[in-house]
């Protein structure tokens, strides 16, 4: 009896713990099965790539993702910039490797033959932005006409509309300039054909989305998971590819060589239009 008992303990001390999956949500995508259309290639090659057991995790909202890094739920967290500067502050995330986007920078557009030539013709006119918070429709543009001289909401009036009745409302006069994304306009040419549109200022391009992993993530699966963007980055990219959604990646990079510094910028917009980064704007 007393050998058999030894001989069960020493099956169990020799049979290895199964490891925790990885748990992977990316902030701006609300619900498992939209996960999934998006990123279950690429959580079957990055499975490939590193040897680890990958979950996707959905998330409802920002809050929730740091909520969930706080608690240990979710291992990994891809995000946009301005996104991550909260996250960061929230959390003390850990940067993994920012995703480019290729041509991903902020820009004020206008009527080709409207009264604006420039950017100090919309002084004091309005200007619209579109989702509130976000880097390319919202803090982007604001910080485009910041460093063109332009102070927020004293020196032209801000408006939060959505891009296509932002359009709509430029074409009939009642805006002067709207701000958004390079993408954006490319879609806004297709979609109203008819009218000729300008850019008055571009900015610089914007800084990337960025993978985060909660501080306290098991440092070998960390380095497993670093090792894989940097050796199998062409295989993890092709399987990214083809999430529909994901094609705003298409051409860019993984970016191993980021620091928390490089977001400063994105800081700087925050400031621009007058809140902290204690918190998403918008919520």
């Amino acid at each position: 009896m007393f050998r058999t008992v030894l001989t069960a303990a020493a099956l169990f001390a020799a049979t290895p713990l199964i490891a925790e999956p990885i748990k992977f949500a990316v902030t701006d995508i609300e619900g498992l099965e939209a996960l999934q259309q998006e990123f279950a290639a690429f959580e079957t090659s990055l499975e490939a790539a590193t040897g680890l057991d990958v979950e996707l995790f959905p998330v409802s909202s920002r809050t929730a993702a740091v909520e969930a890094i706080n608690q240990g739920q979710v291992d990994l967290v891809l995000t946009g910039p301005a996104e991550y500067v909260v996250i960061k502050e929230l959390t003390d995330a850990q940067i993994v490797v920012s995703w480019q986007r290729p041509n991903y920078y902020a820009q004020i557009v206008t009527l080709s033959e409207g009264n604006i030539g420039s950017v100090t013709d919309l002084k004091d006119k309005i200007v619209t932005f579109g989702s509130v918070g976000s880097t390319s429709q919202h803090l982007g543009p604001a910080q485009v006409l910041a460093d063109f001289g332009l102070t927020y909401g004293n020196d032209y009036e801000p408006k939060i509309i959505s891009r296509n009745v932002a359009i709509e409302a430029l074409i009939r006069g009642d805006v002067q300039a709207v701000g958004m994304n390079e993408g954006h306009l490319r879609k806004i040419r297709v979609a109203f054909p008819e009218q000729s549109f300008t850019v008055v200022a571009r900015g610089r391009d914007l800084p990337n989305d960025i993978l985060v992993t909660r501080k306290d993530l098991d440092a070998a699966a960390l380095e497993k998971i670093a090792n894989a963007f940097l050796n199998d980055a062409d295989s993890l990219m092709a399987a990214l590819l083809k999430g529909d959604d994901n094609q705003k990646y298409e051409g860019g990079f993984f970016l191993t060589a980021t620091n928390d510094a490089d977001y400063d910028y994105v800081r700087d917009m925050y400031k621009t239009i007058g809140v902290d980064t204690s918190s998403f704007v918008g919520n």
